[in-house]
């Protein structure tokens, strides 16, 4: 697998055994449901778990995955830049599940998180809302706040970043079973079957 790779929902279905499958969303993102045996590390933490990353991409081939398929994206291209493989999973979570596939969730988990992207999109709208209300409202300065947002969204778009979702990702209910970073991987020889 080269870093520009991305695969398909079926074609990762079909190697999904010898894969190891790294979701990148927040944990209350990856509670809600994730790839079988997937991995959780977060986006923010790719740079410190990078030796990881490394170690398990010279037993498996990485497969990196999230909601959508944007995220994963930017984690394939900064893992590429350390001289780490990984292709990512096209139309992330949202496509498996789509297509009938299986998510993994954890027992006692009820209550789960909106995607991240679902997240950014309430908030920025809640934002500009109350940008134009207190402007009406109090004084057209607060009306700033709406032009920011807008600013924030343009300059998001044509840097394929979000400030916004690295905030948010940082709030105690995305930070939720949070694994630390030397667990996250299986040790995994590159003969040995996954269970």
């Amino acid at each position: 697998m080269s870093d520009s790779a991305a695969l398909s929902v079926n074609e990762a279905f079909s190697r999904l055994h010898e894969l190891t499958a790294v979701d990148v969303r927040t944990p209350g993102e990856f509670a809600s449901g994730h790839l079988p045996d997937a991995v959780n590390i977060p986006l923010d933490r790719i740079g410190r778990a990078l030796p990881h990353f490394r170690q398990a991409a010279e037993h498996r081939p990485l497969l990196v995955v999230c909601a959508s398929g944007a995220r994963a994206e930017n984690a394939v291209a900064t893992l590429a830049s350390h001289g780490v493989d990984a292709s990512s999973l096209t139309g992330g979570t949202t496509a498996w599940a789509a297509e009938g596939y299986r998510l993994d969730r954890p027992e006692g988990r009820p209550r789960t998180v909106w995607a991240m992207e679902r997240q950014v999109r309430f908030t920025a709208g809640s934002v500009v809302l109350l940008g134009l209300a207190l402007g009406f409202l109090v004084h057209p300065v607060f009306q700033l706040l709406s032009v920011g947002i807008a600013a924030g969204l343009v300059f998001s778009a044509l840097s394929n970043t979000c400030g916004m979702a690295v905030v948010l990702g940082r709030l105690p209910f995305n930070r939720r079973g949070e694994a630390p970073l030397d667990t996250s991987f299986p040790s995994v020889s590159p003969k040995e079957p996954r269970a």
